[in-house]
């Protein structure tokens, strides 16, 4: 998968991880191209909110100055438009329809692999380059998508939705290394940002509170408080509005005195109610997929046994996929998983090795 003397494009975000991916690949004699995407204004009527986010102006200006220190060639594109349709819009949408949505998975998929891929093939680039934590190993003669060597910050979860088409022409270069392997390999190099923090906000919610994108999106019903009951329709209390609450969630209800630790169970637009209950309720056998990316090369037509991760945070699980024509399919766990929330991704793996994965229906 390498070969000096390339053109290469890389997607500077502005922190350490995509500054590092410049600095290596032009050690390794690529021509390299800095292009950082601008994807949502911050006096954005929709999103008014103060804060440090990872598409920031600041950003913006450390990934230019990397890419001066580099002596490569830096652009900016403006994705403003595309982003807002393919996660601000999807993000609103899911929240609607009680839904727990994935910006991140959805803003790789559409903006980084799709549109940003195709700026770097008009600049004429052999592939584009992120700092993500994954890899992509030849397996066979092939290109597949496998987790990150660090498990901690493996990011393959994300990448789920990258067609399998476009694999040659991207490369994770930091794949195989750790974090602060990264930091130190950017402090040795001269970059400035070797040790700024990450952010852990969304970028178009910098201060992690939606309500300012609710109202001035006319969402307003997202924030519209409404009736907390059990799951015998019993009143417990209120909520603040439907698009603060995510399946599972127990902390924030404002509900006390249960004899057990209460948890929201399910989300219902329609009623404008929040369901809880006990853990237990929580519990799921299986779930079903739509919008299925299938990244290997044979189709699948039978039961295949994989490994089944229902949420970036949860390891995954063994499970039984079961396709059922066209982009849908259904995983049957091993063992009942907890808190499986629709709009969730659900990633498949074999191993380290990426299957595919799709949305949870």
């Amino acid at each position: 998968m390498s070969g000096h003397g390339q053109r290469a494009a890389v997607a500077m975000s502005g922190g350490v991880d995509s500054a590092t991916v410049a600095a290596l690949l032009v050690e390794q004699g690529h021509e390299v191209i800095g292009l950082t995407m601008r994807l949502w204004d911050r006096g954005d009527a929709a999103g008014r909110a103060p804060g440090r986010a990872c598409c920031a102006t600041e950003d913006v200006h450390d990934a230019r100055r990397v890419a001066q220190t580099l002596g490569i060639p830096f652009y900016v594109v403006d994705l403003t438009a595309e982003f807002r349709e393919a996660v601000v819009e999807d993000f609103l949408a899911a929240h609607a329809a009680g839904r727990t949505p994935n910006p991140c998975a959805r803003c790789n998929e559409v903006l980084k692999f799709r549109h940003l891929l195709d700026r770097a093939r008009q600049l004429g680039a052999s592939f584009l380059a992120t700092g993500h934590y994954a890899r992509i190993e030849e397996v066979e003669g092939e290109p597949w998508l496998m987790r990150g060597l660090d498990p901690g910050k493996d990011q393959s979860y994300f990448l789920f939705a990258t067609r399998r088409e476009d694999l040659p022409a991207i490369r994770f270069p930091l794949g195989g290394m750790r974090k602060e392997e990264t930091r130190v390999r950017a402090g040795a190099m001269g970059l400035h940002l070797a040790r700024k923090r990450e952010s852990q906000d969304l970028c178009f919610l910098p201060d992690g509170d939606p309500h300012d994108l609710f109202v001035h999106s006319g969402r307003t019903v997202l924030a519209q408080p409404g009736p907390i009951c059990d799951d015998t329709g019993r009143l417990l209390g209120e909520h603040r509005g439907l698009g603060y609450y995510t399946i599972g969630q127990r902390h924030g209800l404002g509900i006390g005195g249960a004899p057990h630790p209460l948890h929201v169970i399910a989300i219902e637009p329609g009623e404008n109610r929040l369901v809880v209950g006990p853990a237990s309720a929580l519990m799921r056998d299986g779930l079903e997929l739509a919008a299925l990316n299938w990244l290997p090369r044979h189709p699948l037509t039978e039961p295949v046994a994989v490994l089944a991760q229902i949420r970036y945070a949860s390891p995954p699980q063994p499970a039984l996929l079961t396709p059922l024509g066209g982009d849908r399919a259904r995983i049957d766990f091993r063992s009942p998983q907890r808190a499986i929330a629709s709009g969730q991704a659900c990633v498949l793996y074999a191993q380290d090795r990426v299957l595919g994965g799709g949305w949870i229906t």
